[in-house]
């Protein structure tokens, strides 16, 4: 009888066992690396010491949408940064973990390839992998520890697969946490709304959204009889941003509550400075400004129309917006201006499989 029970155990397990049954295999190191499509825009200067791989940004693209990044598994990158928005918030501060408002109106992320001139609204982070784990670790944010997020990782075998799979080990740390995430956010290129498909021949401005684009790139003239929206000069190129820290005028000396670039560089003359940001997508992206105070395009063009405030700071390119009536757009000037800017929104953006949670 013992022959018998030893000889049906055995036939189960063999049968347990059959080849048919799906068994993972073990995760490789697989440096194939990612062709980044930028279209008509220039190559941008990628980082050397990050080669964008398939592996790579799909690990990155899993920790943009993981919520054990934050302290208690409510928030993820994506909460504040949501595809349907261009990767933006419409709230005027985005609410952490614990419940309290940020200090600055969330930047969208989008083009972060360009940008070489420093992130955020003051330009505290030189490099996305730095921006990336700064808002993990913000009290106002996800309120965790880089500590913690490397020891939630470690536990799941999913992301130390992912981890051999990018760098050839599965040894989870914060700076390779960066890393990833700098890989995926390097690919989220925005350039396929109707502008660029009229500068690719493909599509045709309506006549207000070509006089709007007209009055975009157009100088203004004191002493014309037709004079510009001066737009450009801070929000022009490909990328519709200069790259740079300039104070646009929100308000005086006396009612600068936020010192913007000075906070990072402590040099008076970055007084109330901020970064550029681009207009891509701008449609979607509001409210505007660093703090969020405008809710609408009309808002924002009646402020460099008529609403900007001189200060020590201001750049000297607002100097025509201060004189008494400002830039003198007309009512239509302004319609045109909002149906130019609403050319910029790339729908391919916003639907785009490549940019969607993984999970």
């Amino acid at each position: 009888m013992k022959q018998l029970f030893l000889f049906l155990f055995l036939g189960l397990s063999i049968l347990a066992c059959e080849p048919n049954d799906p068994v993972d295999p073990p995760a490789e190191y697989d440096p194939t690396p990612y062709a980044l499509d930028v279209g008509y825009f220039p190559t941008p200067d990628l980082p050397a010491d990050n080669v964008l791989t398939v592996a790579g940004v799909q690990l990155g693209r899993m920790l943009f949408y993981e919520t054990m990044l934050s302290s208690d598994g409510s928030q993820a990158c994506a909460d504040c940064h949501k595809q349907i928005d261009a990767f933006s918030d419409i709230r005027q501060f985005s609410i952490g973990v614990e419940g309290l408002p940020g200090k600055r109106q969330a930047m969208p992320v989008m083009n972060l390839a360009w940008h070489q001139n420093g992130l955020f609204w003051d330009g505290r982070a030189m490099h996305v992998r730095d921006q990336a784990l700064k808002p993990i670790q913000d009290p106002l944010e996800m309120n965790e520890t880089l500590t913690n997020v490397v020891s939630k990782l470690s536990a799941d075998k999913r992301y130390t697969d992912q981890f051999i799979r990018t760098f050839g080990d599965s040894n989870v740390t914060s700076e390779r946490v960066g890393l990833a995430l700098e890989q995926f956010m390097l690919t989220m290129v925005s350039n396929a709304g109707k502008y660029d498909n009229w500068i690719n021949g493909t599509a045709t401005l309506t006549e207000s959204e070509e006089r709007g684009r007209v009055l975009f790139f157009t100088e203004f003239d004191p002493f014309g009889s037709e004079s510009g929206a001066e737009c450009f000069h801070c929000h022009g190129g490909f990328n519709f941003t200069n790259d740079e820290f300039m104070n646009n005028g929100l308000d005086a000396d006396a009612d600068q509550a936020d010192e913007g670039r000075k906070e990072v560089t402590g040099n008076p003359l970055d007084q109330a400075k901020f970064k550029v940001p681009s207009l891509r997508n701008v449609a979607l992206t509001g409210p505007y400004m660093h703090d969020g105070r405008f809710a609408t395009l009309e808002e924002v063009i009646d402020h460099y129309n008529t609403g900007v405030k001189p200060s020590t700071t201001m750049d000297e390119l607002l100097q025509y917006n201060v004189q008494p009536g400002g830039l003198q757009m007309s009512a239509q000037d302004k319609a045109d201006l909002v149906a130019f800017l609403k050319t910029l929104t790339d729908e391919t953006f916003l639907t785009n499989a490549a940019f969607k949670s993984p999970f």
